[in-house]
């Protein structure tokens, strides 16, 4: 038994707006869904979901803007020359994306906030990355890297590569699309997630006994007022939040 993150979930005042905000940085396309209150947003060509290589975007809309206080799940973007991530910062800036200062100093990646300050990062070229995609990573902050690459290791079917003190990495075990990387961090959380990782069963797995699993794991349940929903909200054992979908 296993399960498989199939897209991040951004909360957004205005989920339209934001939508369109990553489709265009992505090169991606936005969807609308039959709900009205998100914007699904994943690869051009015609909505694919769950799409068997990319982690889409579902940009859920909520009554609340973002605070100041940084996200503590982001994306880094791949770029693959010093000139496409300088075009690219251009393009995004040029999008509604603003600096942001996160205490990076002085390093080789770009960090920007999208329009609703949601903070990302435009990576300098990396050869890790060179077949992920748009979006090389999902990254989040924590206090244990080792530690969350035990309880993610075994969450997912994604195998782990990289793990030391400082970060973990996991990938896809077909070695496909982005990486979720676990990034030892300082400062601990203060507010609801903005950004987490929707994850879901396969086929013919049960939703039920999966998320058993993952509580026997370390996961706690989460109320925040869904209600009677078809996902189970989760936080895993530092406290970032993430979904159990329900398979279509």
């Amino acid at each position: 038994m296993a399960l498989r993150p199939v897209h991040v979930n951004i909360k957004a005042f205005d989920h339209s707006a934001v939508g369109r905000f990553w489709a265009q940085a992505l090169g991606w396309s936005a969807y609308g869904t039959g709900s009205g209150v998100t914007t699904y947003v994943g690869p051009a060509g015609g909505l694919v979901w769950p799409d068997p290589v990319a982690l889409g975007i579902d940009v859920v809309a909520v009554p609340e803007p973002k605070t100041a206080t940084k996200n503590r799940v982001h994306l880094d973007l791949a770029t693959t020359s010093a000139a496409h991530q300088a075009e690219l910062v251009a393009r995004l800036r040029a999008l509604g994306a603003t600096p942001a200062d996160v205490g990076q100093g002085d390093v080789p990646w770009t960090v920007l906030a999208d329009p609703e300050g949601n903070e990302f990062c435009v990576l300098e070229p990396r050869e890790a990355y060179r077949d992920t995609g748009p979006i090389a990573a999902v990254v989040v902050d924590c206090a244990d890297p080792r530690a969350m690459a035990r309880f993610w290791g075994e969450a997912l079917d994604w195998t782990p590569h990289k793990v030391t003190d400082d970060i973990a990495t996991l990938r896809s075990a077909q070695g496909v699309g982005p990486y979720v990387e676990f990034l030892r961090t300082p400062g601990v959380k203060t507010v609801p997630d903005r950004v987490h990782l929707d994850l879901l069963p396969y086929p013919g797995d049960d939703k039920e006994a999966e998320v058993a699993r993952l509580r026997a794991l370390g996961a706690t349940g989460l109320d925040l007022g869904q209600g009677d929903v078809p996902w189970t909200c989760l936080t895993d054992p530092e406290g970032h939040e993430f979904c159990v979908l329900a398979p279509s």
